[in-house]
């Protein structure tokens, strides 16, 4: 599926993705930008959200929001450097996250305070920080869970931890900033990115999938946009699971 075949229609809107330097979060950057919106992208360092912003090649249209949301201070510095600069906020894409495989030996105080950091905190503070913003404008917020936040598994306890508390997460959120924000989550399966290629054997992981195979970026960033858009303007607090039929039967 290339971006082209995308039908959404994001003219005008302004969108923050966190997390949008690689990975899911890039190919949600690039979706917007091929539906027409103009986009902040986040980045844990300088250096990479340079790169890319270089390698999108949007002008005008993507502008750059760097910051760790592993840190308070910096969400809310990441979620400002994007109303200011856009000026105002219409989605709020959380997908800035960790995953690494350590048993629950092996999972000290530090890794667990790094993951939960990222994918929990980092969620919860960069959307407390943009909901004026979005309640202003009548918007959306998209998070990224996961399928480990449907189902546990062994050696990825905390991974698995930080994506259920996500889903939950964005129920409660989803309540209280009704009527005028809608909240949503994500939980992908394997999908191939530069993380999953570091930490799995997709070739192996893929046999395990009804589908045959793992899943691409493009179509999470696909469901991000969907989620987004007006046609899923009377779905609030759902978690979408996008992982080949592994956690049906």
């Amino acid at each position: 599926m290339s971006q082209k075949s995308l039908r959404f229609d994001f003219a005008d809107k302004r969108v923050l993705v966190t997390g949008g330097t690689r990975g899911i979060g890039r190919a949600t950057v690039e979706a917007f930008l091929a539906a027409g919106a103009r986009v902040a992208v986040n980045g844990a360092s300088d250096a990479s959200v340079t790169r890319a912003l270089e390698e999108l090649g949007a002008g005008e249209s993507v502008i750059g929001a760097p910051g760790n949301v592993a840190s308070v201070t910096d969400c809310e510095r990441i979620v400002e450097t994007a109303v200011q600069s856009l000026g105002g906020l219409d989605v709020l894409v959380n997908s800035a996250g960790v995953f690494k495989h350590a048993s629950l030996a092996d999972s000290d105080e530090a890794f667990w305070d790094w993951t939960i950091d990222i994918n929990v905190k980092g969620t919860y503070f960069c959307s407390r920080a943009a909901a004026p913003a979005l309640k202003a404008t009548g918007g959306a917020i998209v998070n990224l869970a996961s399928q480990a936040g449907l189902e546990g598994y062994a050696d990825i306890t905390v991974y698995c931890t930080s994506k259920a508390a996500i889903i939950n997460m964005t129920r409660a959120v989803a309540m209280e900033l009704a009527p005028e924000v809608r909240v949503n989550c994500i939980c992908p399966g394997v999908i191939d990115t530069d993380m999953t290629r570091t930490e799995l054997d997709l070739v192996k992981e893929a046999d395990g999938y009804p589908l045959k195979r793992v899943g691409t970026a493009v179509e999470v960033a696909t469901a991000i946009l969907y989620l987004s858009s007006p046609e899923a303007g009377f779905i609030t607090g759902a978690a979408l699971p996008i992982e080949g039929g592994i956690t049906v039967g």
